[in-house]
Order: structure tokens, then sequence, then C-alpha cells
């Protein structure tokens, strides 16, 4: 067999792989997200489908897949089944970038499906077009509320992907690379990233949930305001294609913090004096780490309430943005005139940046929570007169 036959081949068998750990993982978050919800809100969760609930994620499955599927007599009907599809598509295709090991320890295969210089551009590119299913399902459906629904997700995605793609720009200048395994590689030499930009990843981490449409920036489903936003004439197996694709999100994202702030798929390295090699384990740290991170987006879902729609925007352009900038400039200046000093300097400053915004919070939190001056009624009533 010729080598590039056997190499796509092994790429598309990688890329099965991952679509299915991807969808069981999936599955499975929503019974454990329902039922450590459920503990931290003392109730039990789901309990009734298998022992211990384990079957309820193949209830959900079965019932989205046979439940009847309706169409909107109105809706664009190529557009609107398109939108889920662009929306999971995306999801699976951005995870195949991130690096679970070295080269060649997945069974003398790279644990990768892909493999860019350009990796986190790419992957922050197909991560932006989940915004087209979003913003396309609620189009095609025909209907104002879906409409209302997909303009105000779109605008929220997109405002948080500038800060996003700012808040690592001192990383990237940092590391010199855009590779996944060039910034896995800088920091087993240096330390974890975490160390010289505790401030970008503060920042990263907060656009993270707004870019997947976690609590507390869950407005695109927020169904006490507006019936559920874009998802509103969806149903069945295509309103579970949206679903997914918000839980795939959430499970790149967090491979991306993991593999930018955490060093990736390495371990400590003080763990080699107990076990030779154990901080090399290939998969088994990444996992790790995604499962932290999850853990803290079901977490923050359990403890904070939902911004307001004018909050939330606020917040973005106002403090988001602009802390991100900073960054950049703060990063960019030390590198330029650091001379052979080393980067802890930077990371203090990273630091002292971050815990001045978090002492600070009361006087910051009207840049995004501006309060309501109300008129007395017969000021107004005299206005209105005038």
């Amino acid at each position: 067999m010729p080598d590039l036959i056997a190499t796509l081949l092994i790429s598309l068998l990688k890329a099965v792989l991952v679509v299915l750990a991807l969808l069981t993982t999936f599955a499975y978050m929503t019974l454990i997200e329902r039922r450590l919800l459920g503990r931290m809100q003392l109730r039990p969760g789901p309990n009734r489908v298998g022992p211990m609930g384990l079957l309820q994620p193949a209830a959900d499955a079965i019932k989205s897949i046979f439940k009847e599927d309706l169409t909107v007599t109105l809706a664009d009907k190529l557009v609107y089944t398109l939108a889920p599809i662009i929306a999971i598509g995306m999801a699976l295709t951005a995870f195949g970038g991130i690096p679970a090991g070295p080269a060649g320890s997945l069974f003398g295969e790279n644990p990768w499906v892909y493999s860019l210089d350009a990796g986190i551009l790419a992957l922050l590119a197909l991560t932006s077009m989940g915004v087209y299913g979003i913003f396309l399902g609620g189009w095609a459906s025909g209907s104002k509320y879906p409409m209302l629904g997909a303009l105000r997700s779109s605008a929220q995605m997109i405002s948080y992907e500038l800060g996003m793609g700012l808040s690592i720009l001192g990383l990237l200048m940092i590391v010199g690379t855009t590779s996944f395994q060039g910034i896995v590689g800088w920091q087993a030499q240096n330390g974890v990233l975490l160390l010289f930009q505790s401030l970008g990843f503060a920042l990263f981490l907060i656009s993270s949930f707004a870019e997947v449409n976690r609590t507390p920036f869950d407005l695109p489903e927020a169904e006490q305001e507006i019936v559920a936003g874009y998802l509103t004439e969806y149903s069945a197996i295509k309103w579970a294609l949206f679903q997914m694709a918000e839980y795939v999100n959430m499970i790149t994202a967090s491979a991306v913090m993991a593999t930018l702030f955490f060093g990736g798929w390495k371990g400590p390295q003080v763990l080699n004096a107990v076990i030779p090699g154990m901080s090399d384990w290939p998969i088994v740290w990444l996992v790790a780490k995604i499962a932290f991170f999850l853990f803290l987006f079901i977490w923050v879902r359990g403890t904070l309430p939902r911004l307001r729609y004018d909050q939330l925007m606020r917040f973005g352009w106002k403090l988001i943005l602009p802390l991100a900038l900073a960054n950049t400039v703060m990063t960019a200046a030390f590198l330029a005139f650091r001379g052979t000093g080393g980067l802890w300097f930077l990371g203090v400053l990273s630091l002292a940046g971050l815990l001045a915004l978090l002492i600070m919070s009361d006087r910051v939190r009207v840049l995004w929570n501006q309060p309501t001056v109300r008129r007395p009624e017969s000021e107004a009533v005299r206005a209105g007169g005038d």
C-alpha cells in the first residue's frame, strides 16, 4: 500500500476515534453536569434510568433521534438543516489539531489528527465558524424570536473573540510559535505559561465562557427572555446537534487552556522521581486537565447568575478587550527592553495586574454595571408635558 494512502487511512481512523470520544464525552458530560448541579443545589439529579442513572444519556439520545422533527413552514429548509451541521462540524474539526502526547506515542502513530504550524490560529478560525451555525439557524427559522436570538448571540461571540485573540498574543510573543507542539515543548523547558501570563489566562478563561455560551454568558439560550433564542424553532435531532456543538466546544476550550497555559499533555516533572517517565504519559495528563476545566465550567454554572445583555457587551468591550490589549503591550514592551533578564519579572507584573483587578473590582464594576438613574415621576410628567 502506498505511504500516502496508508497515512490518509490512519488519519481517517484517528479522526473517527476522536469524534467517537468527543460524542461519548458529550453524552456523559450531560449526566455528570446534572448530577453535580443536583449535588450543589441539594437535589438528586438523574437517578432512575439504569443504575445510578448511567443510562440517562442513552435514553436522551433515543428520545432525540425518534422524536418528531418539525420544520417551520416559512423556514429556508436547506439552510435550516445545514446550520446545526455546520455548528457540530466546526466543533469536532477544531479538536483534531490538539496534541495528546509526544510524536509516535499512540501505538507508533502521532496522537493528533492533523498538525499545523499555525495550530492555534487555525483552531481560532474553525471555532469562529461556529458563529455561522448560530446565525444561519436563527435566520433560516423564518421567525422573529430566533432571528433576535441569533443577532445578539452572534454579536456576543464576535465581541468576545476579539478579547480572546488578544489575550494570547503575549503568550505567542513569549514562545515565538503558533504550533501547539512548540508551545508544549517550550513549557516543558521553561515552566507552564500560567506563571508568566496569569492575567492573559484569566482573560482567556472568561472569553472562553462567553464563546461557548456558558453561564454567566448563556444569553444565546436564555429561555426566560427570548424563548431559547436561535433554537426556538428546532426540535429532535437538529436541536441535539446544537447542544452537542456547545458541549464539544466546551471540551475544546478546556483542551486549549490546558495546552496553552498548563503544559498540555505533559505532567509535573517532579513525578518522574516517583515513576520514571510519568510526566510524559500520553493522553492521561491532557484528559486530567480537561476534566478539571470541565468541572470549573459546571461549578460556575451552579454559582453565578446570568448577566443582562447590556452588561455582557459592556463587560467585553470596556474591560476584557482593553485589558487584553494592555497585557499585549506590557508583554511586548518587556520582551523588547528586558535585555538578558528572565521572564519572572513579567510573571510578577502579570500577577500584580490580576490582583489589582480583583482588589479594585468594586470600582471597575461600574464599567459594565452602570446604575440606572430614574427621575421622579413628577419630573417625568413635567418633561412629557413640555
